[in-house]
């Protein structure tokens, strides 16, 4: 009863949450996924357990082939999670921690960082389809009785981190000059090790059924900030060209990566003061640790 059940295990959220859970001794068990000819995810839940940490989805396809992407993304997102879910309850699982994205509020801030309070405003697919699946979890749970809690991460890194943040770290160690030295932007950021922290604590805090939190290492930097951290850690200068930002935007524009370019010049930033005094949390891993072991994996792989 007291083991925890996770989904996408072979991912870089659950891949890490099996590696510390093994390591602390606590119970647990990676859930399999077979896909459907529909294309919907099945998993197999046999016996009761502590709780479930719900952390495979379909994430952002850099190349989308999908006629209707929302359709694609509500098949895994909505659908497998919420089968998944009245799987859980049936099987007496007692709490479910569903790992969603700050993407639900929205794609960028501008007068204030996002709260979980706020109201939702996603503008694609993925964030939909994870606002979608947070409302049919919590209708679940005044239906049956399971606890159901909401963590809404901002970009997450890592070791094996990969996308665009794996496309930052191989641009700084390539010593190319990047035009990024002017951008004063804001972004938040989560570290590995303190996204695992917080999903284990949501696992068994009584405070934490029927809440949505917010999460990030609570250190917001701007990319060029980001890129000099970067290069610190591996013992290099950042070579960063102080381009005017609209010229960057325009630049992009005209190659059509306004979303790549929207990335790099915009803030987006998230509040977790909810989360620390509901939970008691705070990030047990500062931001220069937290980078300098993802980039010393890096440097090993790469």
């Amino acid at each position: 009863m007291n083991r925890i059940l996770i989904t996408g295990a072979s991912g870089l959220v659950g891949a890490a949450l099996s590696a510390h859970l093994q390591k602390s001794g606590c119970g647990f068990a990676p859930l399999a996924r077979s896909m459907r000819s529909d294309g919907m995810p099945e998993w197999r839940i046999e016996g009761p357990a502590r709780a479930l940490i719900h952390a495979a989805a379909r994430v952002h396809v850099m190349h989308e082939v999908a006629r209707d992407p929302l359709i694609e993304f509500r098949k895994v997102n909505v659908e497998g999670t919420l089968e998944l879910a009245r799987q859980a309850a049936r099987a007496k699982v007692r709490r479910f921690v569903f790992v969603s994205s700050v993407k639900v509020n929205g794609e960028a801030t501008t007068a204030k960082p996002f709260a979980s309070g706020d109201v939702p405003s996603p503008m694609d697919a993925y964030g939909i389809s994870k606002l979608e699946a947070e409302n049919g979890l919590f209708d679940i749970a005044r239906q049956t009785g399971m606890d159901v809690v909401v963590v809404r991460p901002p970009l997450i890194y890592g070791p094996g981190v990969r996308a665009n943040f794996l496309k930052l770290m191989k641009l700084v160690k390539s010593g190319i000059p990047l035009p990024l030295g002017a951008i004063d932007n804001r972004r938040s950021m989560l570290a590995i090790d303190n996204l695992i922290d917080l999903l284990v604590l949501c696992t068994h805090h009584q405070a934490a059924p029927g809440q949505v939190f917010m999460a990030s290492d609570d250190n917001d930097v701007s990319t060029a900030t980001l890129l000099r951290m970067l290069a610190k850690a591996m013992h290099r200068r950042a070579l960063l060209l102080p381009v005017p930002p609209a010229i960057i935007a325009g630049s992009a524009a005209l190659l059509g990566k306004s979303a790549v370019a929207e990335r790099l010049l915009g803030s987006l930033q998230v509040d977790v003061a909810h989360t620390r005094s509901t939970l008691d949390w705070s990030p047990r891993v500062g931001m220069e640790e937290a980078l300098q072991n993802t980039v010393s994996h890096f440097l090993e792989h790469f």
